[in-house]
C-alpha cells in the first residue's frame, strides 16, 4: 500500500529547518549585494599607472609651454614646469588672435552641439518608436552616410558654399555639421530600450499633442543619452581642423585655425605652440570639469533604467 509520504515530492518533504536554512541565505546574499565592495591596493595601483599615462600628454604640454625653444631641443628634454610659462602664453595669445579665435569657436561648437543633440534626439525618436513608409530604408541610407570619407565632400561642399555667398563666414562651418548620422544612429539605439512604447499610448490616450509628447516624455528619457551626445559633439566640434581651414581664413578662424599659424617662421617656435595648444585645450577642460559629474550621472541612470 503506497503511503502518503511517498505521494508527496522531495520539495514538499523539506521540513521548518531546510526552509529556515534557504531564507536565511536568501537574505544573506541580498544584504550582501547591498554592500559596497572596495578595491584592494593593487587596483589603486593599476588607475594610477592608467591616469598617469593618460595625463602624461598634458604634462608634457605645460612643461614645453613653460621652456624656451631653444631648452626643448637639448638632449635630454626638461622634465619639469619652466619660467616661461606665462609669457609663451601672452605669445601665443597675440600671435594667434585667440582672443577671437575663442569666441569664434565657442559659438561654432556650441551651435553645432546644441543642433545636433536636437535634431539627432528628435530623428532617434522616429526611427525607434514611430511607424512610417520607408523607415528602416531611411535608416540604412543614414548610417551609410557614415562609411563615406568626409575628405570625399570637401569640393563639393566649399563650391556649394560659395554659391551661397558664406565664404569665410562661421555659419559656413556649422551649417554641414548640424546633422548627424552617428547621433541619429545612437539616440535610436538608447531610446529603443529607455522608451517604453506604452508611456507614449499613455500620454495620447491622455490628449496629449506630438510635440507635448517629445517635450514631456521623450526628452526626459533621453536625458543621459543627450548628455553624452552634447559632450562628444562639442568636443569633435572644438577641434575640427579640416573644414575649418578650408572654410576660413585667418581673419576669422576657429581655435584650430588660429593654432596654425603660430611657428610659421623659419625656426618654429615650439614653446609658443605648445603654449597655444594648451590655451586652446583648457575650455575643453574646464567643460568636462563644470559638468562631468552630470555627464558621468545622467550614464549611470541610463545604465540603471536599461
Amino acid at each position: 500500500m503506497t503511503t502518503t509520504s511517498e505521494l508527496t515530492p522531495p520539495q514538499a518533504q523539506s521540513g521548518p529547518a531546510e526552509k529556515s536554512g534557504r531564507d536565511g541565505s536568501v537574505r544573506r546574499r541580498l544584504m550582501g549585494a547591498g554592500k559596497q565592495m572596495h578595491a584592494g591596493p593593487l587596483t589603486y595601483v593599476v588607475l594610477a599607472v592608467f591616469a598617469l599615462v593618460s595625463l602624461a600628454p598634458l604634462l608634457w604640454t605645460v612643461v614645453a609651454a613653460s621652456r624656451t625653444n631653444q631648452r626643448l631641443a637639448e638632449t635630454p628634454p626638461p622634465l619639469w614646469i619652466g619660467g616661461n610659462l606665462f609669457k609663451n602664453l601672452q605669445s601665443a595669445w597675440e600671435e594667434g588672435g585667440l582672443g577671437t579665435a575663442m569666441v569664434n569657436s565657442t559659438i561654432v561648437a556650441g551651435t553645432i552641439t546644441v543642433g545636433t543633440v536636437l535634431f539627432s534626439t528628435l530623428a532617434g525618436f522616429a526611427f525607434a518608436k514611430l511607424r512610417f513608409r520607408f523607415s528602416n530604408v531611411l535608416l540604412l541610407l543614414t548610417i551609410g552616410t557614415m562609411m563615406i570619407p568626409p575628405q570625399l565632400a570637401v569640393v563639393p561642399l566649399y563650391l556649394w558654399m560659395s554659391e551661397l555667398g558664406w565664404s569665410n563666414q562661421l555659419q559656413t562651418v556649422i551649417l554641414p555639421t548640424l546633422v548627424s548620422a552617428f547621433g541619429t544612429f545612437f539616440m535610436r539605439q538608447y531610446l529603443i530600450q529607455a522608451l517604453p512604447s506604452e508611456l507614449i499610448e499613455a500620454a495620447r490616450v491622455d490628449g496629449a499633442s506630438s510635440l507635448r509628447i517629445v517635450w514631456h516624455v521623450v526628452f526626459p528619457a533621453a536625458r543621459p543619452a543627450m548628455a553624452v551626445l552634447g559632450l562628444l559633439t562639442f568636443v569633435m566640434a572644438w577641434n575640427d581642423f579640416l573644414w575649418p581651414i578650408i572654410a576660413l581664413n585667418q581673419q576669422n578662424p576657429t581655435v584650430q585655425v588660429a593654432l596654425n599659424s603660430l611657428g610659421t617662421g623659419y625656426v618654429p617656435d615650439q614653446a609658443v605652440i605648445m603654449a597655444g595648444a594648451l590655451l586652446g585645450t583648457l575650455p575643453l577642460l574646464i567643460a568636462f570639469l563644470l559638468f562631468g559629474k552630470q555627464i558621468v550621472g545622467g550614464i549611470m541612470q541610463g545604465a540603471i533604467k536599461g
